[in-house]
């Protein structure tokens, strides 16, 4: 495939030195596709901790005594916030999907979380230190599963709506 490519002009009748930028459609959406955007199937979406499922066989499987304090938001801009216990957080996230729709790369940037001192088990405190090893998603059976690296562990979602 070929693509057309235009260079950047300078209006030099314009005033303060106004740029002109012509670029062909092609190049257009070889810049767009080149962008890590939030997946289209998350973006939007509003999930509650269902469970944290550890690989360490001394950990096992972790379920918040009330889930419906463990909410987190994917904004369609690239945020996330999160309610964790008594705590909040608030950062980006990113994702990328696979052919299948249901599965693909996750990730979230940095996170402020407040500090406050919950009630153990303190699930909060983990799903902050553990936020910043999300590599993956699957979404299956209507639950988003967030895979840890180096099979870390997967945290369960499901959609804070009963809807």
């Amino acid at each position: 495939m070929k693509f057309q490519t235009r260079s950047f002009s300078v209006a030099k009748r314009a005033g303060l030195g106004a740029i002109l930028v012509r670029l062909s459609l092609p190049a257009i959406l070889i810049v767009i596709s080149g962008c890590v955007t939030p997946g289209d199937s998350l973006v939007g979406s509003e999930w509650r901790l269902v469970e944290f499922q550890s690989m360490d066989d001394a950990i096992g499987t972790v379920k918040p005594a009330d889930a419906s304090q463990f909410v987190m938001s994917l904004g369609p801009d690239g945020t996330v916030t999160m309610q964790l216990d008594c705590n909040r957080a608030r950062g980006t996230w990113s994702s990328q999907s696979a052919a299948d729709g249901n599965s693909g790369s996750f990730g979230f940037g940095p996170l402020a979380v407040t500090r406050a001192i919950c009630m153990p088990p303190h699930l909060d405190e983990r799903i902050a230190r553990d936020a910043e090893y999300v590599r993956s998603y699957i979404l299956r059976d209507g639950r988003l599963y967030l895979s840890l690296m180096a099979d870390g562990g997967i945290y369960v979602w499901e959609p804070a709506s009963d809807n």
